[in-house]
């Protein structure tokens, strides 16, 4: 099934804290491409399936609002943003389940036109209390290296605050992908704009089928239980330097914001 658009991209996440206190780490991880209409087809894939358990596998609840048909609850929200047209190819960046288990702390679609050009992108970002906010961000361009900000929304990480802001960098997939967050402090962005922490992906593309995921599950064993032992590792390492544990709210469970054309910001519970 070399001809689906769905993809691989193999390459390495890394995280960088400056301040207070400096702490950094890389990891190699892949992460799949999925055109949310190609399920079907994926599906016929004998190690890869969607909404059963398989070596690697895509469930659509684990995405959105929680429920079936991922692709469907993505065009409901472009069409409330009238941005109807933006919803005629949606691809997900995201882990897939290995043996039935994902955490993905950052899912992003990429949501293309008829002239597939790319309209729309979602920052779908999920941390381990259960919450989930979504960043949408209509594109100005189909350039090369794409830049978008936003004031933090939601409760990601026990040692960072609120009172933060991120700044997108994102690189469209294509033979690469390329996606980098920065994080400024709110109260000294304008004066100071160093960033506090960097995250980032960088991955190559390789064609999904079934020889190639073979391959990954031998290069990436248990990839995705790797990263959720992973988070709480550095968060250990980051309580043993004594940073500030952040006060959280509880009961939230999932949130979307946008800016619409006048500049004006929403967000509202889904």
């Amino acid at each position: 099934m070399d001809d689906l658009g769905s993809c691989l991209y193999t390459g390495q996440v890394s995280h960088h804290r400056f301040t207070p206190s400096v702490h950094q780490f890389k990891y190699r991880v892949f992460s799949s491409l999925l055109d949310l209409d190609e399920l079907p087809d994926i599906n016929r894939l004998k190690l890869f399936s969607v909404n059963k358990f398989n070596l690697f596998s895509f469930h659509e609840k684990d995405y959105g609002r929680g429920k079936d048909d991922l692709a469907c609850y993505i065009r409901a929200l472009l069409k409330a943003q009238r941005l109807d047209s933006a919803g005629h190819k949606i691809k997900l960046l995201c882990y897939p389940r290995i043996l039935g288990y994902a955490f993905n702390p950052l899912s992003v679609y990429f949501c293309y036109n008829k002239n597939d050009q790319l309209q729309v992108i979602l920052y779908e970002v999920s941390n381990t209390f259960g919450s989930r906010h979504t960043y949408l961000f209509e594109t100005e361009t189909d350039g090369k290296i794409l830049k978008q900000s936003c004031n933090k929304r939601m409760y990601v990480s026990p040692f960072m605050p609120m009172d933060t802001r991120y700044l997108f960098n994102i690189s469209p997939p294509k033979e690469q992908v390329s996606v980098v967050i920065q994080q400024f402090d709110q109260l000294h962005h304008a004066n100071n704009p160093k960033p506090i922490f960097t995250a980032s992906f960088k991955g190559k593309h390789s064609n999904l089928t079934d020889k190639s995921l073979l391959k990954i599950f031998f290069q990436y064993p248990l990839m995705t239980l790797k990263v959720i032992v992973g988070i709480h590792w550095e968060a250990f390492q980051l309580w043993r330097k004594k940073l500030k544990i952040q006060p959280r709210e509880n009961n939230v469970s999932h949130t979307i914001s946008w800016q619409d054309k006048n500049g004006a910001i929403h967000h509202e519970s889904l």
